[in-house]
């Protein structure tokens, strides 16, 4: 099995690397797996983000004394055992997963559907509802069976790229990326935060319908979002002001609000989201 986990490791990486591109670089599903069990030990405290860093490797370290093993930083089967019930369960597509399932391969399925679009809350290993319904939205998208149930089709999917724009796209506001597309602590961010003033104007990203105008669920305060064809959308959310209308017809570069931080928010910013028939895509890679 511990051979299996590395070739699985060595796969997910290479699909991810090459997908990269321009974006935030893409993190490991198993490596991700391993900082959620860390987490769930005491002993990580940073963010899941699929990379084996200095932290990480403290945490496995730490892991490894606390249970009479040789600090080593190696993932052998005695440390697995260290992790109680939830390592005996990896890498990934060992075993077929369903609802009410937990354990490693689980937090590495949260993870893998989170980067291809259809994050699920919160990176815990736990297969609840939240997951299910990311996992049979994932699996309508890829085409086949949505029944909840990750086999070996939904695998395969994931050892695709993940998705991206077929667009591109216009920056909607004036102002630096604060928080990008991507992990952020345990959940995933999707999409890319620009700071700005409060009232500063937000800008269609491309021509397109508005089809959502309104102060809406989900913590994004007042939002819109405009299709543009193809498949694709963008959402321009926590707005102080909404300048469209549903059924408006925009064009790339005019207005449609103004920055503020309605909803969930701690500060004034623009929440911009990028997706691809439902997927939520880098916006980085579509911006130019």
């Amino acid at each position: 099995m511990l051979r299996r986990l590395t070739t699985t490791i060595v796969l997910f990486t290479a699909v991810l690397v090459a997908a990269a591109g321009t974006a935030q670089a893409r993190g490991n599903p198993e490596v991700a797996a391993l900082q959620v069990g860390l987490r769930g030990q005491g002993l990580y405290r940073g963010t899941v983000d699929g990379v084996y860093g200095r932290r990480t490797d403290e945490a496995l370290r730490r892991l490894q004394r606390r249970a009479g093993l040789a600090g080593n930083g190696r993932l052998d089967a005695r440390t697995r055992r260290a992790f109680g019930r939830y390592g005996r369960r990896a890498p990934l597509g060992d075993r077929v997963l369903a609802a009410g399932m937990r354990g490693w391969d689980v937090a590495a399925l949260q993870f893998a559907l989170a980067w291809h679009g259809f994050p699920s809350g919160l990176f815990d290993g736990t297969l609840g509802g939240r997951t299910e319904s990311a996992l049979r939205r994932f699996q309508a998208w890829a085409g086949i069976a949505a029944d909840g149930v990750a086999g070996p089709a939904t695998f395969a999917a994931l050892r695709v790229a993940p998705p991206r724009s077929p667009l591109r796209l216009s920056w909607p506001v004036a102002g630096p990326v604060g928080d990008p597309f991507g992990p952020r602590a345990a959940r995933f961010h999707a999409g890319v935060d620009f700071l700005a003033m409060t009232g500063a104007t937000v800008s269609a990203a491309a021509s397109g319908e508005v089809v959502y105008a309104a102060r809406g669920g989900g913590g994004w305060g007042k939002q819109v979002v405009i299709a543009h064809g193809n498949g694709v959308r963008t959402r321009y959310a926590h707005l102080s002001r909404i300048g469209v209308s549903v059924g408006q017809y925009v064009s790339v570069g005019s207005a449609v609000g103004l920055v503020g931080a309605t909803g969930e928010a701690s500060g004034p910013h623009l929440h911009f989201e990028v997706l691809l028939r439902g997927a939520n895509v880098d916006p980085l890679t579509a911006l130019y």
